[in-house]
């Protein structure tokens, strides 16, 4: 596949189980890099990702991932994709290295390699510590970071993840995060990221895929504002505004103009106090009339696609 060519694309798709319809007609391209995955509960998300895999059959419709046909070529898909599941998937018995060396051997690494690198991501991961220990003896969080070794123990082309944060503590759940957003922005790892968890999305992914009702209501690029939501400030009024962009400047944040005012970005860690102080010092040269928060949330992107 090209570098520019979508990461998966699907037509015309569509899936069913027995009389019940899950998707419908599906048309989707979704490019390199994070993607994250949308919907209430019952809108599809698992049996696209099941289909991805080559795990259902591709009914009415057609699917590539990384630039093979999921009807035909479904195990050269399984080995460049890492999967995190939602469910557990560990063999008691087992501890960290023996579980991760299995994954390797199930895509076809020869064992020796596989334990190799099996101990390389238990360490990433932040397990190398406990990667000897018993499977039933880890915590719900150390159970996700295992997963995730699982997934990358092949180096893929693409990672899975099904809620990945599920169950975690929030010390556990940033942790997550932070290695989602590594894997994908500075290793370069594609990524399809499932959940119901809007802030897991703004946090690491550079787009967003809603379905609703088993169709895909909204395609969109995570945009700046987004994930500024609370920081962006629409000032209008009169007076000098030059003279505020300037302060504002001078002071590490970004304007705009508007109609009769700015539109101010506070960088971050600062909130509407930080212009409060800045009319203060501007001593009256400028009046503001309106001061209204401007940025909108995911969650309010995510409620106007599904209503």
């Amino acid at each position: 596949m090209q570098s520019s060519d979508p990461i998966v694309r699907t037509r015309g798709l569509c899936q069913s189980y027995g009389r019940k319809t899950v998707l419908y007609d599906v048309d989707l391209e979704i490019g390199a890099g994070a993607t994250g995955l949308l919907g209430p509960n019952g809108a599809g998300k698992s049996t696209l990702l099941r289909t991805l895999l080559g795990l259902l059959p591709v009914q009415p419709g057609r699917v590539e991932v990384l630039g093979y046909d999921a009807g035909r070529e479904p195990l050269e898909i399984r080995r460049r994709i890492g999967l995190v599941p939602e469910s557990d998937c560990l063999l008691p018995g087992m501890n960290a290295v023996e579980m991760t060396t299995y994954a390797g051997q199930l895509v076809g690494m020869r064992r020796k390699d596989a334990m190799e690198r099996a101990h390389q991501v238990l360490f990433y991961v932040g397990l190398g510590e406990a990667r000897y220990r018993d499977l039933e003896s880890y915590s719900q969080g150390m159970k996700q970071r295992l997963k995730l070794a699982q997934a990358l123990v092949h180096d893929p082309d693409l990672l899975l993840l099904d809620e990945p944060t599920n169950g975690m503590d929030p010390p556990g759940r940033e942790a997550m995060l932070q290695l989602v957003r590594e894997v994908s922005h500075e290793k370069g790892l594609h990524v399809l990221l499932s959940t119901h968890l809007l802030p897991d999305v703004e946090q690491t992914c550079d787009r967003v895929v809603v379905l609703n009702e088993g169709r895909v209501a909204e395609v969109r690029p995570i945009e700046r504002e987004l994930l500024d939501a609370g920081r962006i400030f629409d000032l209008r009024g009169r007076g000098d505004f030059e003279a505020l962009a300037g302060w504002l400047h001078d002071h590490g944040h970004r304007s705009e103009p508007i109609q009769d005012g700015l539109r101010v970005t506070l960088s971050e860690g600062h909130h509407e106090q930080t212009l409060f102080e800045a009319l203060r010092e501007l001593d009256g040269r400028v009046e503001v009339r309106h001061f209204l928060p401007a940025g909108r949330s995911l969650q309010d992107q995510f409620l106007e696609a599904i209503s």
